[in-house]
């Protein structure tokens, strides 16, 4: 028996349709083998494919929405990979390549709000209980100090250098200006008298 479940957001709709995994010992109700999802965004062409389309959506959707809340857009997705996503002229530009010979990507712009209803709905689908699928999703590292950088103010960045090379400066200059101790005044041994003969 076929199952389907739906996700729904304003301008994204998500239907994955599969087949529980009885071997397994899953529940009737309990998509266990993908067999197939559609996708639709408001005003583009309605999406299918397979679980490894759905696999590389994820893949390089999630972590491009992490990346654009923390101020630090990025593009994802390898030349060759089946889904990629990067920062366009007005928003967020989405380009599928389909595993067919001779046809050329697809290229969807999307806006901020359709890029949060996609986010939402690929949300839902890795947090559903109804799905036993074991997706790749990236792990939820923190963003590396190097990427961060750029959001701190260039003053900020540099404060601590300069205030460590000042402090260097002033302790050299304040060691320079104390005076040297003088030298203990050496005396000269008094000589014992000559001893008398006799």
């Amino acid at each position: 028996m076929k199952l389907t479940t739906r996700y729904e957001q304003t301008s994204c709709r998500l239907i994955v349709e599969g087949l529980p995994d009885l071997s397994a010992g899953q529940d009737a109700s309990t998509i266990g083998i993908l067999t197939g999802f559609t996708m639709g965004l408001a005003g583009q062409t309605e999406l299918e494919g397979k679980r490894e389309h759905l696999q590389a959506l994820l893949s390089a959707v999630i972590p491009y929405a992490r990346h654009l809340l923390s101020g630090v857009p990025k593009s994802f997705g390898a030349a060759d990979a089946p889904v990629a996503i990067a920062p366009g002229e007005a928003g967020h530009q989405l380009e599928l390549r389909s595993s067919q010979p001779n046809t050329p990507p697809l290229t969807l712009r999307l806006d901020d709000a359709e890029l949060s209803d996609l986010v939402r709905c690929l949300d839902q689908l890795r947090l559903d209980p109804r799905l036993a699928l074991p997706f790749e999703t990236p792990s939820l590292q923190p963003l590396a100090r190097k990427e961060l950088r750029h959001r701190q103010p260039l003053l900020r960045r540099l404060a601590a250098p300069v205030a460590g090379v000042a402090a260097l400066a002033i302790s050299a200059a304040l060691i320079a200006m104390l005076p040297t101790p003088k030298p203990a005044a050496q005396t000269a041994p008094e000589l014992a008298p000559p001893a008398k003969d006799g």
